[in-house]
């Protein structure tokens, strides 16, 4: 499997990840701890880059504040974070951490895999509420002097 696949599933691995943390009220470490030893070996997970899903759950937990409050700034009027489906929450949240905080993953690729993971499990206007939202996002976000325009 390609390092580009192995994060793929790690992303998804940590959606699922923020998803439990939420439902369950359970920690990042034991949450984190629970994949690394009961779902990453022979399960679909099992080929997922380890070091960026913990990377990706435990920073999202660090920055929590700031992943909301960047996510929070591109909802419509009125609507609030705790008011979108848990599971496009933890979408939204990891998608903006890794757009912020993760400047050696190229934009195009993060919108394009939080999408796709949207996709999979909403078949209607959310994926591309994850788009817009990521891409709002993206622009928000500082950029290196090289570049800029």
């Amino acid at each position: 499997m390609s390092g580009r696949q192995a994060r793929s599933v790690a992303r998804l691995a940590a959606v699922q990840a923020l998803y439990q943390m939420e439902a369950a009220g359970a920690g990042v470490d034991a949450v984190v701890r629970e994949f690394s030893d009961h779902r990453f070996g022979g399960s679909p997970l099992a080929e997922a880059d380890e070091v960026f899903f913990g990377q990706l759950v435990r920073g999202v937990v660090k920055d929590q504040f700031a992943v909301d409050q960047a996510v929070a700034k591109h909802l419509a009027a009125g609507w609030r974070l705790d008011r979108l489906d848990a599971t496009l929450r933890a979408i939204l949240r990891a998608g903006a951490f890794e757009l912020t905080e993760r400047p050696d993953v190229p934009v195009e690729v993060a919108i394009d895999e939080y999408v796709e993971l949207a996709k999979s499990f909403f078949e209607g206007p959310e994926p591309g509420f994850v788009n817009a939202a990521l891409d709002a996002i993206a622009r928000d976000r500082p950029r290196p002097a090289d570049e800029r325009s």
